[in-house]
C-alpha cells in the first residue's frame, strides 16, 4: 500500500461537506462510505435495508423514496453506486434499476443543491467478442450491446450525459471499474468458484486472455477523487489497478490462496459461444428465467483479452492504484 501516502485529492479540501451514498449496503457502497468518511465527509449511507446499511446516519429506502425526500439540508455529493449487477435477467428490471432509478438520483441530487454526482457504470459497455486492448473511454459502440444488464448502463449514461449538457444540475462524473475484487466480493470471485465445484471453469484459448481487475478499495478512491477534481463535468473515467494478467494466472493465483486445486473444462472459443446462446435460450422460456451457467457475455470476458486505459483517471483525477491486486487476491483468500 506503499503509494497511498502520495495520493491526495487534487481539488480542495472538503472537510465537513456531506455527501450521500446510494447502495451503501453493497460491497462497492460500504467501501466508499468508509473512504469518505475516513475524509472528513459526513456521509449519509443509503439503501433499502437498514440492517445492512454501515452505523452511522442513513436513508432507509429506495431510489424512488430517496427521489422525493427532503434531507433538510444541501448534500454537496451524492454517489450513486445502487445497481442491479447481473449478466442474466428481465429488460423491465434492469430499466426499472439502472435507469429510471438513475434518473431518480439525479432528481434527488438537484433538489439537495448537490454540486457533483458521481456515477458507477460499467466497463461493460465496451464488449465484444474480441480482444480489445487499452480502451479508451470513448471507444463505445452502443448499437449492440451484449445483454439488458449493460443496455440499462449505457442508457444511464445517456441520460446523465444529456443533463450535463443542459447545465440545469450537479456537475457529473462517470466512473467505469473493471471487474472488482476485495474482501467481501459477493459476486465475482463467488461466481467463479461456484462454477469450479460444479461444472470446472470453462478454459478458451488456454486462458491467455488478459483482464483487468480492481481492488475495491482503489476504486472508493477514485469515487473520492471524483468527487473533488476540479474541472472534470461531464467526464467518464475508466478505473482499474492498471496491471492486466491472464485469466488463467489470476485464477491459479486467488485459488491457490484458498487452497483449492484448478478445475478446468477446456472448451474452443465458437464451441462456448454456441452453448451459451442455446443455454441462454432455454433459460429465457423457462419458468423463473433461472440465470444460465455461462452466458455469452460471460464467455467474452474469459475468451477475450480486454483491458482499459487509465491515462485519464491518472491525468486528470489524480488516481494511482493504492492497493495491488495481489493484496487485493490474498484479502480476499484470508477472509
Amino acid at each position: 500500500m506503499g503509494a497511498a501516502a502520495e495520493v491526495g485529492a487534487p481539488g480542495p479540501a472538503r472537510r465537513g461537506e456531506t455527501a450521500l451514498v446510494t447502495g451503501a449496503s453493497g460491497f462497492l457502497g460500504g467501501y466508499v462510505v468508509r473512504e469518505l468518511r475516513a475524509h472528513g465527509y459526513d456521509v449519509i449511507a443509503s439503501g433499502r435495508n437498514a440492517a445492512a446499511l454501515p452505523a452511522g446516519e442513513t436513508f432507509v429506502g429506495d431510489l424512488d423514496d430517496l427521489a422525493r425526500a427532503d434531507l433538510g439540508r444541501t448534500v454537496d455529493v451524492v454517489v450513486h453506486c445502487a445497481a442491479l449487477s447481473s449478466p442474466w435477467g428481465r429488460s423491465a428490471q434492469f430499466e426499472h434499476a439502472n435507469v429510471a432509478g438513475t434518473a431518480r438520483v439525479l432528481e434527488f441530487a438537484r433538489r439537495a443543491r448537490s454540486r457533483r454526482l458521481v456515477h458507477i457504470s460499467s466497463p461493460g459497455i465496451y464488449a465484444a467478442p474480441r480482444d480489445r486492448i487499452g480502451i479508451r473511454e470513448g471507444e463505445v459502440d452502443p448499437r449492440h450491446p451484449m445483454n439488458g444488464y449493460i443496455r440499462s448502463k449505457l442508457e444511464a449514461e445517456s441520460l446523465l450525459q444529456h443533463a450535463a449538457t443542459q447545465g440545469t444540475g450537479p456537475e457529473i462524473v462517470i466512473l467505469r471499474p473493471r471487474g472488482i475484487i476485495g474482501r467481501g466480493d459477493p459476486s465475482l470471485v463467488p461466481r467463479i468458484l461456484r462454477v469450479r465445484e460444479r461444472f470446472g471453469i470453462p478454459l478458451m484459448r488456454g486462458g491467455r486472455g488478459l483482464i483487468d481487475l480492481t481492488a475495491v478499495e482503489n476504486v472508493a478512491l477514485a469515487v473520492r477523487l471524483a468527487a473533488e477534481a476540479p474541472d472534470v463535468h461531464g467526464q467518464a473515467f475508466n478505473i482499474t489497478n492498471g496491471d492486466p494478467r491472464p485469466f488463467r494466472a489470476v485464477l491459479e493465483q486467488l485459488l491457490a490462496g484458498l487452497s483449492l486445486e484448478p478445475r478446468y473444462r477446456p472448451v474452443p472459443t465458437p464451441v462456448a459461444y454456441r452453448v451459451a446462446a442455446l443455454l441462454e435460450a432455454v433459460c429465457g422460456v423457462l419458468p423463473g428465467h433461472p440465470e444460465p451457467p455461462v452466458t455469452r457475455y460471460t464467455v467474452t470476458t474469459i475468451a477475450h483479452s480486454q483491458t482499459l486505459d487509465i491515462s485519464r483517471a491518472r491525468d486528470l483525477l489524480g488516481y494511482r492504484p493504492a492497493v495491488s491486486l495481489d493484496e487485493s487476491l490474498a484479502g480476499y483468500a484470508r477472509v
